[in-house]
């Protein structure tokens, strides 16, 4: 049987999160004996797209399955550039509505495999009732602006917090260094000093770190030897980043979303030795870590 070769597109280094991915991908290929490549984008979505349309028009090296994670838009002009080629395509995280016609022209697998971000909002506005049972003001640090994960997470949190949790917006792009920015710039501004801040919320572990820093940076400027009673709470789970920090009382809760681009590269797998579309769209579902139960038991 011919060894099998997938390109797996993630969206930068420069997070968590994306390196989870990277992992989980990585290591189910070496199960599998498939011959994977990453590539990161750096966050550029157009660089994203060329560089995959150069490896899907490279008849010398071109790969029998792509898995993406979109840096900008789902890409379908590439999809479908894919497609026509016999290359297999797997979305993540970003719905497609290019993917059922895509399964109905063409014979190589296409399908979408997303992380439940409302569920995901709904939890950390859980979590913010579980910490605040009496209200209180709350930094919430988004993803970047046009990004339908952060717009999702951001409504299914609003749902859930309770009406005496008062909620103060700022924008990251995923990254530690931008959550370190988005918190300084808060430091920087005349109202942080007259909204008493009890809970650092990110909608994922690396902003909500980065965030952690720069409070950490302001207080030892400030001549304070010690962190004040401030909690922060992430989003992403994984063993060595996000659930360690919670262990090490970094942070007082995370979300647990299990790595993707794991579980595509597997279906990408034996849907082409099958030679059969595998299911269409596959949604996996966060945990809270720890329970909610635990979470509120901490915070009597």
């Amino acid at each position: 049987m011919k060894k099998l070769r997938f390109i797996v597109s993630l969206v930068t280094q420069d997070n968590d999160y994306q390196r989870l991915q990277a992992a989980a991908a990585t290591d189910i290929a070496g199960r599998l004996g498939v011959d994977l490549q990453i590539i990161f984008s750096d966050n550029d979505g157009v660089k994203q797209g060329l560089d995959l349309l150069d490896i899907i028009q490279s008849t010398a090296s071109r790969p029998d399955g792509i898995v993406m994670m979109p840096a900008g838009t789902a890409l379908p002009h590439v999809a479908r550039a894919a497609a026509v080629a016999g290359i297999g395509w797997a979305v993540l995280g970003k719905e497609a509505d290019y993917v059922a016609e895509l399964r109905s022209r063409y014979r190589s697998p296409v399908f979408y495999i997303g992380i439940n971000n409302e569920a995901i909002g709904k939890i950390q506005g859980q979590q913010l009732a579980a910490l605040l049972p009496m209200g209180g003001h709350v930094l919430y640090i988004q993803g970047p602006a046009g990004s339908t994960a952060a717009e999702i997470r951001t409504k299914g949190m609003n749902q859930t917090k309770p009406k005496n949790v008062d909620v103060r917006m700022l924008r990251g792009d995923w990254t530690r260094k931008s959550g370190q920015k988005a918190m300084s710039g808060w430091l920087n501004l005349p109202i942080s000093r007259e909204v008493p801040v009890s809970v650092v919320a990110g909608q994922n572990d690396a902003m909500v770190m980065g965030a952690r820093m720069a409070f950490e940076e302001h207080i030892h400027a400030a001549g304070g030897k010690s962190m004040p009673d401030m909690r922060f709470i992430g989003c992403d789970g994984g063993r060595e980043t996000g659930q360690a920090w919670v262990k090490s009382g970094d942070l007082v809760a995370t979300i647990v979303t299990p790595a993707n681009a794991g579980v595509a590269v597997e279906m990408m797998a034996h849907a082409i030795q099958a030679g059969l579309q595998p299911q269409e769209r596959t949604m996996v579902e966060p945990v809270c870590y720890p329970s909610l139960n635990e979470l509120t038991a901490k915070s009597r």
